[in-house]
């Protein structure tokens, strides 16, 4: 069950939630009992793995103002 992260607008705590994909947008309270909470955008971590012994080549820092040397 995918997991989803709120904050609570009084009190500034944040917490996390599991609930199903179509409760993903049902209003939530805080653990204090609060109302207003805003659903927070998460980062998404995937993982994975290549076949066993191979390594991926390693590049260069790849791009962006300064990662290309457009910084001075």
């Amino acid at each position: 069950m995918p997991r989803y992260e709120y904050r609570c607008r009084p009190c500034g705590d944040t917490f996390e939630l599991s609930r199903p994909m179509s409760e993903s947008a049902a209003p939530a309270s805080c653990p204090e009992g609060h109302d207003d909470t805003t659903k927070l955008l998460s980062t998404v971590a995937v993982g994975g793995s290549a076949k066993a012994g191979a390594s991926a080549p390693v590049t260069g820092g790849g791009g962006g103002c300064c990662g290309g040397g457009c910084c001075g």
